[in-house]
């Protein structure tokens, strides 16, 4: 049931005109514009400069807190044992999931020799993955106690999506293969990506630049495929005949039918014929030959090892991620087999990084159903010989070797000679979603050598199951630059700038980020960014005759090139009643910075930082400014609040105020409350008011579960029709827990234009 807020259109909590002397009065603003701020919910923190001379601890990062936190709900535990854990996954003839193993169907060996199994688990991305993992690395029971049941007004994560990363080989696709690669990822991104699904575009030359990063955004990932242009950069050497970067290793590799080839067709363009002995000449020929193909060889292995060292960068990081992430590698293929390359040392560096990292490759050829590798656009040297006809035939699975092994390795499949990747990707990211997870003891400490070992894992018994399993792993790490400057050392501006610019998210401290947008009158479209620090995860401690925890928040709005063009950094302060009391402090603390910005799409990036624990927690959002100018309707962020029970048992003259959180999570018993506000409304030539109506859906996993009547917007009391706002609630009472998305739709029935606004929320 959708109910309109009467309380709003008659002007009890109509929009404010303030001046804007504090940042504190912006958080004003909105109270009064929504009245969903209260205060009632969390105390309300006291604020230092940045220049405060509150003491300092540069040790706290390196102290037990004197408050000692749990961790933040949800988090992967990662005890540090000496067992050493792989996923496998177990498929029928049919391509299902065999569920039902036990340890004692499973067979390990490792570098040839069994190992038993001493650990093992069955996992299945989503709701609760983290859960599990953090209970299979722990040694604690999968049904035993949930890490929050500790704090059960923390909900856990819900409907957690896939993680997905389609990395494209730009420097190795042609103009066709490149519009195969953006049609394969438009089409996940408008067809397959799933409301809590996170995906991010990125390339070898970096041609993305801002936007490679994980985002559900669709807008944003549509505008990082609009970058991706043609960026070849084929091996080749403009002399005749034309030499492939295959023949050129060929020759390299001594193949007589290539090489001799190729020296017959040199003489006959460079050298006349002779009636004596020729054998100068022929030699003259072979070494033009040879270093034509050095020159290609080498250019090639700059290009592969470009690619693979950034493919092998751009996995390390997701280790910090949780749960499983699924690598679409998007290519032409490339050769390994070159004698000048260590290519085949990556390829064990970027599996072993895989494993480390939770990351399953899939490897796609672009170039779809092909008889050949041979580039028909390239004019082919006549060969009546049939010579490199013979030769040659390898070309497409060489090329292809690479791509095979990345995949097979790291426990996926490759994509090859097909025109239709949906259905490929589609079962890629359906297969990884549940995979069993073993752990066995490893060698000690002291006969490990940093050398790479190989799993091999099968069912006993069964040789009609197939297995996918990592290749292998480093006993040791390769050895690592590590930080010159100690984080001891580090000023906290620093912290949090460092926190800011890494491209995944930190939950040291678990934050929330809520960023919404509405036009303010005589101020142009302004961004709120509020951040939600949960009290129970600060630590508390004497300061001065008080009890207080501090808290450093920063955070920077960034433009779609990367540029920085706001930011902010406060001070939170929050006094406890006793050192005793603090240890069950349970309010939330809101901090909102208001930012006046032109039209376009940016991204917000916030830190917190806990001054005495030294926990971190960052948190990214997209937002999208319409440009008013244009004249065509448009409308605000969706405002969300909550009503609960308690405040729905008051007398409903009465303006009950609404808590508002930047979490966006509702408790199943309370009402969902949303503001709007539309604007470039054309009035109507018979009354001279707009004419507008709403209609309101709530959508999970892409399938709505409420849809309200299209309702007409009233303009009573309504002098500023240029921003006109509609505000209405949903009862969450029929909504089972889980992450939802609110779509509301404007319909302008007048200029006949329509549009529409998502957000995120979560139901508990």
């Amino acid at each position: 049931m959708v109910t309109v807020d009467r309380a709003l259109l008659n002007g009890r909590y109509r929009p404010m005109n303030t001046q804007p002397n504090t940042r504190r009065s912006w958080h004003v603003v909105i109270i009064c514009l929504l009245a969903l701020w209260s205060m009632a919910a969390a105390q309300v923190p006291q604020k230092r400069s940045k220049e405060s001379t509150a003491p300092q601890n540069p040790d706290s990062q390196n102290q037990v807190p004197a408050n000692p936190r749990p961790s933040p709900p949800g988090e992967v535990v990662k005890v540090y044992t000496e067992l050493v854990q792989t996923d496998v996954m177990v498929f029928d003839k049919r391509g299902r999931f065999v569920t039902g193993l036990t340890p004692n169907d499973f067979q390990l060996k490792i570098d040839g020799q069994l190992r038993p199994v001493q650990s093992f688990d069955l996992i299945k991305a989503g709701s609760n993955e983290e859960e599990q993992l953090a209970a299979a690395r722990g040694g604690r029971p999968a049904t035993a106690e949930p890490i929050n049941s500790r704090y059960p007004n923390r909900p856990v994560p819900l409907d957690r999506g896939r993680t997905v990363i389609f990395f494209v080989d730009d420097l190795h696709l042609d103009a066709a293969s490149l519009f195969q690669a953006r049609k394969v990822i438009s089409n996940f991104v408008d067809k397959e990506m799933g409301q809590n699904d996170q995906a991010s575009i990125t390339t070898v030359s970096g041609q993305v630049g801002f936007l490679q990063q994980l985002t559900n955004n669709r807008t944003v990932l549509h505008e990082a495929i609009e970058r991706l242009k043609l960026q070849q950069r084929s091996p080749l050497d403009s002399d005749p005949p034309t030499m492939t970067e295959y023949e050129a290793m060929l020759i390299d590799q001594n193949d007589y039918d290539v090489l001799n080839f190729f020296i017959d067709e040199t003489l006959r363009l460079n050298f006349p014929p002779s009636p004596t002995n020729n054998r100068p000449a022929r030699d003259m020929a072979q070494g033009i030959v040879r270093s034509r193909a050095q020159s290609i060889q080498s250019q090639a292995v700059f290009l592969n090892t470009y690619l693979l060292s950034a493919l092998e960068n751009w996995i390390r990081p997701l280790a910090s991620l949780p749960g499983r992430k699924v690598l679409f590698l998007l290519s032409n293929g490339f050769l390994i087999h070159n004698n000048r390359s260590d290519a085949l040392v990556r390829l064990q560096k970027i599996t072993a990084a895989a494993a480390k990292s939770g990351v399953v490759i899939y490897s796609l050829d672009v170039r779809g159903l092909v008889p050949d590798a041979r580039d028909v656009s390239r004019q082919r040297p006549f060969d009546p010989s049939g010579r490199l006809e013979r030769a040659t035939r390898g070309e497409l699975i060489a090329t292809q070797d690479g791509l095979n092994a990345l995949a097979k390795d790291t426990g996926g499949r490759p994509l090859f000679n097909t025109n239709d990747f949906r259905q490929g990707i589609s079962e890629a990211v359906e297969e990884t979603a549940t995979y069993y997870l073993m752990a066995w003891k490893p060698d000690s400490d002291n006969q490990k050598s940093g050398r790479f070992r190989n799993i091999e894992v099968t069912i006993v018994g069964r040789p009609d199951l197939t297995v996918r399993v990592r290749r292998g792993f480093y006993d040791r790490d390769p050895a690592t630059a590590e930080n010159s400057q100690n984080d001891a050392t580090k000023t906290i501006a620093t912290k949090l700038r460092e926190a800011i610019v890494n491209p995944y998210t930190q939950n040291g401290l678990p934050i929330s980020l809520s960023t919404v947008y509405y036009d303010v009158a005589a101020k142009g479209p302004t961004v709120f960014a509020s951040i939600q620090i949960p009290g129970e995860f600060m630590a508390f401690g004497p300061e001065n005759p008080k009890v207080e925890a501090v808290v450093d928040v920063a955070g920077v709005f960034y433009n779609l090139q990367g540029d920085p063009i706001n930011s902010f950094r406060e001070r939170i302060v929050t006094t406890g009643p006793s050192t005793e009391a603090a240890k069950d402090y349970r309010r939330d603390i809101t901090y909102t910075y208001p930012a006046i910005v032109p039209p376009g799409l940016y991204q917000v990036r916030v830190a917190a930082r806990d001054d005495r624990s030294g926990r971190i927690g960052t948190a990214h959002s997209w937002i999208e400014i319409p440009d008013l100018a244009k004249k065509r309707l448009a409308m605000s962020s969706l405002l969300l609040g909550e009503r609960t029970q308690a405040m729905m048992n008051i007398n409903a003259k009465e303006i009950a105020p609404i808590n508002q959180s930047a979490s966006q999570r509702f408790k199943r018993e309370s009402n969902l409350r949303f503001l709007l506000f539309a604007y470039n409304t054309e009035p109507s030539t018979i009354e001279g008011k707009p004419d507008v109506a709403i209609q309101v859906q709530i959508v999970r996993d892409n399938q709505p579960v409420i849809t309200s009547a299209l309702r007409k917007v009233s303009t009573e009391g309504i002098a500023d029709l240029a921003r006109l706002p509609y505000a209405a609630e949903v009862s969450l009472g029929t909504l089972i827990p889980g992450q939802y998305v609110l779509q509301v739709t404007v319909i302008d029935r007048v200029s006949k234009q329509s549009i529409s606004q998502q957000t995120h929320f979560e139901v508990y």
